[in-house]
Order: C-alpha cells, then sequence, then structure tokens
C-alpha cells in the first residue's frame, strides 16, 4: 500500500482510489497532462475511465511527461465515486480494454484515500537513450547522434549532478509554475555505454520543465568537445551564460522516458515519527 498508513478499502463519502502504473508511447500525444484541443495521456485515461465508471473521475500522474515523451512506469492515482468494491484487475482489463494500443495499465492497486500520485512520491528517475547509429525499428524511441561522443567525459559529468543544485540554467520557463524553486536535489545520475546505446539516467526529487531534455543535450556538446568542462561547471553553479545556448541544445523529446516513480513505505515513515 502507497500514501498515507489506512484500510485501502475505506471510503470518503463513497469515493474509492486506486494507484495505477502505466507505460505508452507518447510519439503521437502533446504530453500528459490535459489540454484543450489537443490529445493527451491523461485525457486518454480520463476518457476511458469514466466509460468504465459511467460517472467523473479524478485522474492525477507523478509526473507531467512533455510532448513526445514516454514511460515506462508512470503512475497515477484514480479515484471514482462508487459503493462497488471492484477488483484491480477487473478494472485493469476494463481501462486497457477501452485505451488506444499505446497506453497500456500495467498494475493497479487499492489504496488508502490520502495517497496522491504526485505529492506522495519520493524521487522520479528518467532514462534517455542516445544512438551511435541509425536505427530502422527504433527511430521514434532515441536521439541519433552521428558525430562521435566522448562517453567517459560525459560519464564524469553526469556524477558531477548528484547533490543539491540550481539549476536555473537548464529550465524552460514554465507558465503554469513562474515561481518553482530552480533548486532540485538529484539522488544518481549516471552515463553508461551499451554497444551501440549510451543511456543517461537520473533520479531526482522533482524535474524542473525540459530540464532532463537540456541536460542531455549539454552533456552532448561536452562529449562533441563543442563545450569545455569549464563551460559545464559554470552552468552547473547557475552562471548562465548567454554564449552558452543551452535551450537551443535540448534533445529531442523521443529519446526519453519516465522510467520509475518512488513512493517510501508508508509503516517506515510512522516507525521514525514514533
Amino acid at each position: 500500500m502507497e500514501g498515507d498508513a489506512g484500510d485501502p478499502g475505506e471510503k470518503r463519502g463513497g469515493v474509492r482510489t486506486w494507484k495505477l502504473t502505466l507505460e505508452y508511447d507518447g510519439s503521437r500525444y502533446s504530453g500528459w497532462q490535459e489540454q484543450k484541443n489537443a490529445r493527451t495521456i491523461q485525457g486518454e485515461i480520463r476518457k476511458a475511465a469514466e466509460d468504465f465508471f459511467g460517472v467523473q473521475v479524478e485522474i492525477q500522474g507523478a509526473g507531467r511527461t512533455d510532448a513526445g515523451v514516454h514511460a515506462t512506469a508512470q503512475v497515477a492515482h484514480l479515484r471514482a465515486p462508487t459503493l462497488k468494491k471492484l477488483h484491480p484487475d477487473a478494472i485493469l482489463h476494463q481501462l486497457n480494454d477501452r485505451l488506444p494500443a499505446d497506453i497500456a495499465v500495467l498494475s493497479v492497486e487499492e489504496v488508502s484515500p490520502r495517497f496522491h500520485a504526485r505529492h506522495d512520491a519520493a524521487t522520479r528517475t528518467y532514462a534517455y537513450r542516445i544512438s551511435t547509429r541509425k536505427r530502422a525499428f527504433e527511430k521514434r524511441y532515441v536521439w541519433w547522434v552521428k558525430e562521435k561522443l566522448d562517453v567517459p567525459a560525459m560519464a564524469r559529468a553526469a556524477q558531477m549532478l548528484v547533490g543539491r543544485h540550481d539549476f536555473r540554467c537548464f529550465r524552460a520557463g514554465d507558465p503554469s509554475r513562474p515561481d518553482e524553486s530552480t533548486i532540485v536535489e538529484v539522488s544518481s545520475a549516471l552515463v553508461e555505454l551499451d554497444k551501440d546505446l549510451i543511456l543517461f539516467r537520473i533520479e531526482a526529487s522533482h524535474f524542473l520543465w525540459r530540464m532532463v531534455r537540456r541536460l542531455v543535450g549539454v552533456l552532448v556538446k561536452l562529449g562533441k568537445g563543442e563545450i569545455s568542462m569549464e563551460d559545464y561547471q559554470k552552468l552547473l553553479e547557475a552562471r548562465c551564460d548567454p554564449r552558452l545556448n543551452v535551450a537551443a541544445w535540448t534533445a529531442p523529446a523521443s529519446g526519453l522516458f519516465l522510467e520509475r516513480v518512488y513512493y517510501p513505505d508508508p509503516s517506515d515513515r510512522q516507525r521514525r515519527r514514533r
């Protein structure tokens, strides 16, 4: 059970809450968050859930993936007013039956009504896939970089991300969150080479809008030798330099995946409070 301690079957005014784990190919969507006149992941899930339950429901995701970004383990909560105790497997089947082929519910778990997919998440992990060769079948899921990259230098730079930093130089202006802090706590970050794939993986408390894609773009510039480690260090210290056009270096959405959302065990939290 996730979220605050409590009976998963507990109801508030006949409302039940489920934790959904999902995967999706974001290529055809304008991101996770619902928008007017745009097709989104959240909108498709809401449509499927309301068709099944026959009432309005609440859907909230752990992360707002951008247009074209994918997920292998996005988490969302679903709240629906119902007095019936539905088996999670039945909900999973009914939602998948109604969802498009590029969105899949992996698991459904009834949780405490206090569970919130975004607020209760401790960290999120994103993975970015860079291909060193042309691919016939995976073009939508990688960024093909034709130039030779210095992977060890990129790996050293990735390790420097761990800790608490001001990422203002890597942030795109988010009109929905104009006062959002640019301080982010990064738990881990690494670059690995797996044959002809370069994988960048980063785990943090939260992410600023387009932060991961801009980090990848800067790492690729470093790997090409087009910027120095001193330039990179300056950006990481929030000393934004107009000469370093980070926005123009933003990596394509195609290679980015929301890979994991971590929730602490609520029983551990209860023990720590005692």
